[in-house]
């Protein structure tokens, strides 16, 4: 079983417009759809359609409305009481697929919230093969959450995968000593912040077909006590580093729809494939066909088996031939 935790759940709201966002003016949309959401929301959707037994844990009191979303969904949850309301997220995609996000901050979580989803956390830990902890924070936790989480969870037999950013992920990473989670996954942003690069540098060189300055950054992280880098780069693909090598996803052309869920996509695919036994090349193949496919799906909708296209993606172990694993 995999548990995804999504302290900072949300109602996906998409809107598509037929022509390109113009700041200040007035735009009609074409479509207008609401999902339950969330990073870890999203994954836990996704591995379902797979038929991968997962679980999304979450704060949600029993009549909000995303329990209501997530029983249509067909996704087994678990919800931790709390006062206040989901808060809901706002994408707004154009037709070449560009996506401008608003998010909410999230509704508060006092003492006894965060101490009971806490307990819930840790109680969930038994018995599954995986944890997820995705997304960002909501008020009322504090920084160092996740990490205080990952470092509890070191002596349970699940593997921990972690993907959030700004100041949760530095928090995380200033304790990989004794915090380390078995996969963390930044974008070239979120890891270029993690080791003082730039992120447009990283994601300019991976555009441009040159891995290594991604690899080299991912390494920095793993040196100082990550286990596995999964570095996700949009059209680019992504990168994966561990301690036994390095290797690089493409993925095949696409017509991008939205990118809301992409990411997420794309650790879902990764762990559909750890959990069936497969080798790190091919849980990068899995995890950017996953994405690609995401990308070219509309609002916020996930990918099924159905829509996954492995054979498209070229996985490159990186070495001097560069040649395809």
């Amino acid at each position: 079983m995999i548990v995804t935790v999504t302290p900072n759940p949300s109602i996906d709201r998409t809107v598509a417009l037929a022509a390109p966002l113009t700041r200040g003016a007035v735009q009609r949309a074409t479509t207008a759809t609401s999902e339950p959401g969330g990073k870890g929301v999203n994954v836990a959707r996704a591995l379902t359609l797979a038929g991968v037994d997962a679980v999304a844990l979450l704060p949600a009191a029993d009549t909000d409305p995303i329990v209501t979303a997530l029983h249509r969904s067909g996704v087994t949850f678990r919800c931790v009481p709390v006062a206040g309301p989901v808060r809901t997220n706002v994408a707004i995609t154009e037709p070449d697929g560009t996506t401008t996000k608003v998010n909410e901050p999230g509704a508060t979580l006092d003492d006894a919230a965060r101490d009971a989803l806490t307990r819930a956390v840790l109680t969930a830990a038994d018995g599954a093969a995986w944890m997820v902890l995705s997304g960002s924070l909501p008020p009322g936790l504090p920084d160092e959450w996740y990490a205080e989480i990952a470092a509890a969870l070191t002596t349970a037999r699940c593997k921990v995968a972690v993907d959030t950013s700004e100041r949760p992920l530095d928090a995380l990473a200033a304790r990989f000593g004794t915090a380390s989670p078995d996969v963390i996954k930044p974008n070239a942003e979120e890891l270029a912040g993690l080791v003082g690069a730039s992120g447009e540098h990283l994601e300019n060189a991976a555009a441009a077909g040159d891995p290594d300055p991604v690899v080299a950054a991912a390494g920095q992280v793993i040196e100082r006590g990550a286990r596995t880098v999964l570095v996700t780069l949009g059209a680019a693909g992504a990168v994966l580093v561990d301690r036994t090598g390095s290797w690089l996803a493409t993925p095949p052309p696409i017509t991008p729809r939205s990118t809301v869920g992409a990411g997420d996509s794309s650790l879902a695919g990764y762990l559909r494939a750890e959990v069936g036994g497969a080798p790190p090349p091919q849980r990068l193949r899995m995890a950017v066909a996953y994405g690609s496919a995401a990308a070219a799906l509309p609002g916020s909708a996930l990918p099924a088996p159905a829509q996954i296209d492995l054979d498209a993606v070229r996985v490159y172990a990186l070495t001097r031939s560069q040649t395809p694993a």
